[in-house]
């Protein structure tokens, strides 16, 4: 009997040393897989949060086209946000009662500005405005930033317009679309249209996130 239970315990034995070892084995492959997966699940996350600034961007857009063609049919040339008039800017490129050739030359310093533009601390920022507002709570301009808010001006003339951050509110429902980003936040730029009849052309749309205004932006030209 007493070698019966001394041959039981030698099994026990066994069992729980084996036991161990294969947790620790286990324990040692489960902290390998996950210090082997951490940068990818980063990678992920950083992914997800690009694609979601991008798909933000392109509903800004889409809004943008929308209200273009609704000032088309009621004030007789399509503006944007912000626009008093389709021939207005809205930041600082290009000026009032542009030529196409000034059009054309503020667009390629949009593009130009935007290789450059890689970051919310960029004193870039001082040419764009803020799509929501500086101030709005659920969305607020990052510190350091230099982006500022859409000015209204009288026109005198066609003058239904708001300030762009009124107008791009009233667009979403007065929803604020919102960066996934920690130094995100939504800006516009518009170069203006000009001429008339054969020879007008029309405004150009420079949305983008001041996370990476650079890597993520838009552009819409009717």
């Amino acid at each position: 009997m007493h070698g019966k239970y001394k041959t039981l315990l030698d099994i026990v034995r066994i069992v729980r040393g084996n036991t161990l070892a294969e947790f620790a084995v286990v324990s040692a492959l489960m902290a390998t897989l996950a210090a082997t997966a951490a940068p990818k699940l980063s990678a992920l996350s950083e992914t997800a949060k690009a694609e979601k600034s991008k798909n933000e961007l392109d509903k800004l857009l889409t809004q943008a086209r929308t209200f273009y063609q609704k000032t088309q049919d009621e004030e007789g040339r399509g503006r944007f946000p912000g626009q008093e008039k389709f021939d207005r800017p809205v930041g600082n490129y290009g000026t009032q009662y542009i030529s196409l050739a000034q059009a054309l030359a503020a667009q390629t310093d949009v593009a130009d500005d935007l290789e450059n533009f890689t970051s919310y601390t960029s004193n870039l920022g001082a040419k764009w405005r803020s799509v929501f507002g500086i101030s709005n709570t659920t969305a607020p301009l990052p510190g350091g930033a230099f982006v500022t808010n859409d000015i209204h001006y009288s026109t005198g003339a066609i003058d239904g317009s708001q300030e762009g951050t009124d107008e791009w509110l009233e667009l979403f429902g007065n929803s604020t679309l919102f960066s996934t980003y920690q130094d995100g936040h939504f800006i516009y730029v518009v170069v203006p249209g000009g001429g008339s009849g054969d020879n007008s052309f029309p405004p150009v749309l420079y949305v983008a996130d001041l996370e990476n205004p650079g890597d993520f932006n838009r552009t819409f030209e009717p």
